[in-house]
């Protein structure tokens, strides 16, 4: 997912797509803990989609905050 998609979404996808990416590597996680994974760079991909997730949140909880 790039950036400019995120940027698209609204303020309850945005929410959504963060809990199901969670969701997801917390499974990737597991599956690799008992039996190795073929393409270990999932996890760490997941890692920086969650993120970007993030940080696009934030930085619009703080251009709420600041017009008000």
């Amino acid at each position: 997912m790039k950036n400019t998609e995120i940027r698209e979404l609204s303020n309850k996808e945005l929410g959504a797509r963060i809990k199901a990416e969670k969701l997801q590597m917390t499974k990737t996680m597991f599956n690799h803990a008992v039996t190795p994974l073929e393409n270990t760079n999932a996890i760490k991909d997941s890692k920086k989609l969650i993120a970007r997730l993030l940080t696009e949140q934030k930085s619009r909880q703080l251009a709420g905050q600041n017009a008000q």
